[in-house]
């Protein structure tokens, strides 16, 4: 095809893509875990407290401790209470108060105020706005006020659900409901079971149970909304009520209602040292302080663009992912420290890094920034050399790896004749299908040179042409097909419309055949094309619906049962092909029939409200696309992507769903930051998931969609 006319065919699909989500600021979550000092290990977490200065307080069984930067460790500040142990503290006017076993006392107001109290009897306190503060003992309550120690009656031992303070007022939880102190006596101000804890707002009392919580009026009492259950976690242990919204502590992790009515979750190490929450405060400088029964987090929420965010991928892949230009995922020797990370070789480094590759070429297409070019190439090169290490004409290798350093399935392996490189075999129509998605990005955005246009016309050319001269197979190094490159219509016309493999492979091939075409000019390809279309049906099988797809048990390759469940490793691999599929199409027909076929793909999937599924979607001249529900995707992305074991299977604000083929638990889709940290070829309505800490994804799984959709100007 004429330069200038492909030039303006480029033009016309990218111009009609609408316009853009605008790239305005939200809040992106983010949690910092302190470091807890060896002197508190084994340390009951009790309390948390923060005075007028900002400096954190935490009591423990061995003593008050202190945040000092990024540590908390037993606070030696003041030197006549180093060594002692309080037993309760609390904060009046912005000033710490200690509960010691035998006194009750302040360093503020120049260290004025000292309380002697009969040894061993109180282990609570609270303190009220007049500065009185009411005791609690296992066999007696007590109120001092103005230096006077009064008696209380106790409806029978200590307050389990804990003592509170609310301007001037105090209220005490017991097994048979919530009592407020009346002058020097406690009435029973609510009569229930199962309270945990309290918190206040305004003129309502918040309660919370062992099953939700609910709220009552101050002055009728009344409940001012019923007991709410349909939670992320309902066994209640603190709440932080703050006057737009409320944070809510669970033995399952935290959440936060937000003002717009938004639920925000936060469990596993992902966001807390471990997810039974024992107290919570708000930082002065933004953000909540997390205090759970074995450590300190801090949940901040600053405001960043998606751009912003990209950016903190960009740096981090470049940091520490780039594997001999491969992007590599991270193994961790130790669970979330990065500091024992080791990149590793995997199944797919060829796949992966060609979607980092896309990533950096999109970038470079929507910014003219040098550096996204560089990387571009930079990994380029590596996957050059998957196909030369081998010694196989056009067969790329997975990956390579310097001798006696492979990590992943080592009977795949084998030597390069140099003696100082192994190579990884098998390779699977996953890598295939990646390497055309990526020369094909790579072709349009970055290949400025007619030199560089050779490097990627020399490179793909040896791979189709491997495919075509082997009868659509790709013939590893045992000169056996390998397990899934395959696209002869002996496999993938053996299969039902009911198989996936049928419609994808099909899908495969002929965007395949279409770009090597383009690229190469040789008739073979087109003709191949137009064979496998034509005789063999192959166009029908990719205008076949994907509602078709269903169980269809029986149908058994090489041990797999190929129509047991939905696979969503299959659903990456058929977007990806549809990029080429439909922007190498031989006519504007055949155009127009993909495109009917990406879109009847992207109703199935719409649910998943994936940016990349919605961005190559647009990318037909789609007016439908959900852009809103691609850029929520992204937002909610979590900065932080070590693989942390996930659990939701608990939660009550979830509706779950029987056992099903494309298997969806629940009806509702999780935000990426509440579920296990995955690709684009993971299930993202599985509820429970993870690998415990010991894996670190790269980024480019943001980055692609990212800059794909800044290169469409879906957003802008």
């Amino acid at each position: 095809m004429n330069k200038c006319l492909w030039l303006l065919l480029w033009t016309t699909l990218t111009a009609h893509v609408l316009a853009g989500e605008k790239d305005s600021p939200f809040w992106q979550d983010r949690a910092t875990e302190f470091v807890i000092s060896p002197e508190l290990s084994g340390a009951i977490l009790k309390r948390l407290a923060v005075n007028r200065d900002g400096i954190i307080y935490v009591l423990t069984d061995k003593g008050v401790a202190r945040l000092f930067d990024s540590t908390l460790a037993l606070d030696k500040s003041f030197r006549p209470l180093s060594g002692k142990r309080a037993v309760d503290m609390a904060i009046h006017r912005g000033q710490l108060f200690y509960l010691f076993d035998d006194q009750l006392l302040s360093n503020g107001s120049a260290g004025k105020f000292l309380q002697p109290l009969p040894r061993g009897v109180f282990q609570r306190v609270a303190i009220a706005e007049d500065g009185s503060a009411l005791l609690a003992g296992h066999e007696s309550l007590a109120l001092l006020k103005s230096g006077r120690m009064a008696r209380v009656d106790s409806p029978g031992g200590m307050p389990k659900g804990g003592l509170f303070a609310w301007k001037g007022e105090f209220f005490a939880v017991f097994d048979d409901g919530i009592y407020r102190l009346a002058g020097e006596r406690l009435e029973k101000y609510h009569e229930a079971s199962q309270i945990t804890t309290l918190a206040f707002r305004d003129d309502e009392l918040l309660v919370g149970t062992h099953n939700g919580y609910y709220g009552l009026d101050l002055k009728s009492g009344q409940k001012t909304f019923p007991l709410l259950t349909k939670l992320p976690a309902t066994n209640i242990t603190c709440f932080l009520a703050l006057p737009d919204d409320l944070w809510v502590g669970t033995t399952r992790g935290a959440f936060h209602k937000t003002k717009e009515g938004r639920t925000d979750y936060y469990a596993s190490k992902r966001w807390l040292p471990d997810d039974h929450v024992v107290d919570m405060h708000s930082s002065q400088n933004g953000g909540v302080f997390i205090l759970t029964k074995t450590g300190l987090s801090k949940i901040e929420l600053r405001m960043m663009t998606l751009a912003e965010k990209a950016a903190h991928y960009d740096r981090k892949i470049r940091r520490r992912h780039i594997r001999f230009g491969f992007c590599s995922e991270l193994r961790l020797l130790k669970a979330g420290d990065i500091t024992s990370a080791e990149m590793i070789d995997t199944d797919n480094d060829g796949t992966w890094s060609n979607y980092y590759l896309a990533s950096q070429a999109f970038r470079f297409g929507a910014t003219g920034v040098e550096e996204a070019r560089h990387n571009a190439w930079e990994t380029f090169e590596a996957l050059e050399r998957l196909e030369s290490i081998n010694g196989l004409d056009g067969f790329p290798s997975r990956t390579f790896e310097r001798i006696g350093f492979k990590f992943s399935d080592p009977e795949r392996w084998h030597p390069v004749k140099d003696g100082h490189w192994e190579w990884k075999a098998h390779t699977s129509s996953d890598e295939i299908t990646a390497h055309t998605f990526g020369c094909a990005v790579l072709y349009e955005t970055t290949a400025r040179t007619e030199a560089e246009k050779k490097r990627i016309v020399t490179f793909y050319d040896k791979i189709i042409s491997h495919i075509v001269r082997n009868n659509y197979y790709l013939i590893d190094v045992d000169g056996q097909p390998t397990l899934w490159g395959r696209w002869h219509p002996e496999y993938v016309n053996h299969y039902p419309p009911s198989i996936g493999d049928r419609r994808l492979n099909s899908a495969e091939i002929i965007a395949m055949l279409q770009f090597a075409h383009h690229l190469t000019g040789k008739a073979l390809y087109r003709e191949k094309a137009f064979e496998l279309m034509n005789q063999h049906g192959y166009l029908d099988n990719i205008m076949s619906s994907m509602t078709k797809i269903a169980a269809t048990p029986g149908y058994i390759h090489l041990g797999n049962d190929m129509g047991s469940e939905w696979n969503h490793s299959d659903d990456l691999l058929a977007f990806v092909t549809y990029w080429v599929l439909y922007r190498y199409a031989f006519n504007d027909e055949l155009r127009a029939q993909y495109a009917a076929a990406i879109k009847d793909h992207w109703d199935i999937e719409k649910i998943e409200r994936c940016p990349l599924w919605n961005f190559i979607y647009a990318a037909t001249s789609a007016k439908e696309f959900d852009s809103a529900g691609a850029v929520w995707t992204l937002r909610e992305f979590p900065l932080e992507l070590i693989d942390w074991t996930i659990q939701n299977s608990h939660r009550q604000d979830l509706t779950r769903l029987p056992e099903n083929f494309r298997q969806q638990q629940s009806v509702e889709l999780l935000p990426p930051d509440e579920r296990r940290i995955m690709r684009w070829n993971g299930n993202p309505f599985a509820l429970d998931s993870g690998s415990g800490g010991h894996l670190e994804l790269a980024g480019d799984e943001f980055l692609l969609p990212y800059w794909m959709g800044r290169y469409l100007k879906v957003i802008e």
